[in-house]
């Protein structure tokens, strides 16, 4: 027979009452991603380890109440903390081949299959149970800060923030969080995208180290208003400072911006290699060329590399930034600041006569419309936009105000990106695709009337090790998608087309999606398809 919902079966037990899973539930308003039994154990309504044994065996599951002083392994010989985080899972104990692991949720298939399947690549067998989530993210929580014995926290308060940001620098880190919390400072470092806990330090030291941050990033001392300021001390790096009031303090953001980075060339990015497609879309005149993703997805970092490919001492180019992140010799390059805006930068760059403007982002009617005039007038127009693919760039201006036939006679190309992390080669482990893994691609490849080659292809398990800080990845590569705005389409924009008829008519003439270019680069072994999900939900 079926079983009963789980709150039901713990009742029948005499585990809880009928009045505790009301308060569960009602707990569960306010916190929907949280299971039944999670809550029972965070509100303190039975006692832990009866409650999930009691779970155990309603599940028909091996279940422990998972502390710090059970864990016989080192887990970061196992898996990596993305991987332990991801699938819910720690390995706790091993002996004669076989390795135990909890579990958050043994019924997350896709999850049990994963960790089951690096863990035999391991030689071992897994034997699994289940514990309460909070368990193990506490205990992930206490093993992240791979880079805090880089950090000195014995240090005075000048060689403390300093040690934060010369170990973020080598961590290959793009920001840094100073978060003050209830009972601690946190600091947080983002690598290749995804935030990791570099240190905990003393609550004592709040007050000097926020007082350290706005003496060399020129700020006031005694405001609690949101400020920005900037670091100059350190030769190889313009630091962007950001600060914000908080209920436990002020947290700091500071973005690190190497200075005279190199520009990388298109292709290393990740855009496909074709030469013909990129001559299409980016060597152009009378036109736009916008570039579109989310927050953070590597939109600047394209339209330099653009730039850099069609710089020629011949060309006049103008880019408007805010800021200036990489100097580029022979550009003109303008920095919008509080005295000015992008529209108010760009009416005076038209008539500096130049060939090619970049307009570091379209955020408004104004500036909208004054790129699209600058490409009725000659130029070629480069700019980003918040959107989420390349046909909704169309969407997106249109709800600017744009009309459609400024949109469908200006509008050249739009491309949209993501960023995911590649795999770090050293440590990443090679293993077949899962029958479920195939089929998955295979309905992807058939949605899109793309067949995928799947014969002989394998993929890796991300690992981790100390190259990579114990993630499996190392660096991040772009998948792109590119919409030339053809002649049909430019039809169905100036006939108000809906963004499903665009992208119906878009893929009949050419157009890969996102998805595409995601499933070539994990066929290729650059990525894996659990970073493609991350960012485009696939599964």
């Amino acid at each position: 027979m079926a079983k009963q919902p789980l709150g039901i079966e713990l009742v029948k037990q005499g585990i809880v009452t009928e009045a505790d899973i009301e308060q569960a539930l009602d707990y569960q308003k306010l916190h929907p991603h949280k299971k039944i039994g999670d809550i029972l154990n965070i509100l303190g309504l039975c006692e832990s380890n009866r409650l999930i044994n009691a779970i155990g065996e309603i599940l028909d599951e091996k279940a422990i109440y998972l502390l710090e002083n059970d864990i016989r392994v080192d887990i970061l010989d196992y898996m990596s903390l993305d991987i332990a985080r991801q699938n819910k899972a720690i390995p706790f104990e091993i002996a004669n081949g076989k390795i135990k692991v909890c579990f958050a949720d043994t019924s997350n298939k896709r999850s049990v299959e994963t960790v089951r399947l690096l863990l035999l690549n391991k030689g071992l067998v897994m034997e699994k149970y289940i514990t309460f989530e909070t368990n193990i993210e506490r205990i992930l929580d206490s093993l992240q800060g791979t880079a805090s014995d880089n950090i000195n926290v014995n240090a005075d308060v000048s060689g403390l923030v300093d040690s934060i940001i010369k170990t973020a620098m080598e961590k290959r880190a793009s920001d840094i969080h100073i978060e003050p919390l209830e009972n601690t400072v946190r600091v947080r470092y983002r690598i290749d995208g995804r935030l990791m806990t570099a240190v905990q330090i003393d609550k004592e030291k709040q007050a000097q180290i926020i007082g350290r941050l706005k003496a060399i990033s020129n700020m006031h001392q005694e405001k609690q208003e949101s400020q920005d300021g900037r670091i100059l001390a350190y030769p190889d790096y313009n630091i962007r400072v950001s600060s914000q009031k908080n209920v436990n303090g002020e947290k700091f953001v500071l973005r690190l911006l190497k200075k005279n980075a190199d520009i990388k060339q298109i292709f290393d990015l990740g855009f496909p290699q074709d030469e013909k497609l990129v001559n299409d879309s980016f060597n152009k005149r009378n036109s736009i060329t916008v570039i579109a993703a989310p927050t953070g997805e590597g939109k600047t970092t394209t339209l330099y590399s653009i730039i850099d490919y069609l710089n020629r001492p011949q060309i006049n180019i103008t880019t408007i930034e805010d800021p200036v992140e990489i100097r580029i010799d022979g550009l003109n390059q303008i920095e919008v600041d509080a005295k000015s805006t992008f529209s108010d930068s760009l009416r005076t760059v038209l008539r500096q006569d130049p060939d090619i403007i970049l307009v570091g982002e379209i955020r408004d009617k104004e500036t909208a419309e004054i790129a699209m005039q600058a490409g009725q007038t000659g130029h070629y127009v480069l700019s980003t936009i918040h959107t989420i693919d390349s046909i909704e760039v169309i969407t997106r201006l249109r709800k600017m105000g744009i009309s459609n036939y400024d949109i469908a006679s200006i509008l050249a190309t739009s491309v949209s990106q993501r960023l995911v992390r590649r795999i770090c080669p050293h440590c990443a482990v090679e293993r077949d695709f899962t029958e479920e893994e195939k089929q998955l691609i295979q309905k992807i490849g058939e949605k899109y009337n793309i067949h995928f080659a799947l014969d002989g292809k394998k993929t890796y398990q991300a690992v981790g090790c100390n190259r990579c800080n114990n993630t499996g990845y190392y660096d991040r590569i772009g998948i792109f998608e590119v919409l030339s705005v053809t002649d049909e389409i430019k039809e169905l924009i100036s006939d108000n087309a809906s963004s499903m008829e665009l992208r119906k008519k878009a893929i009949e003439t050419g157009y890969k999606p996102l998805i595409i270019d995601g499933i070539e680069k994990v066929l290729n072994g650059i990525t894996t398809l659990e970073e493609i999900n991350d960012k485009l939900v696939i599964y």
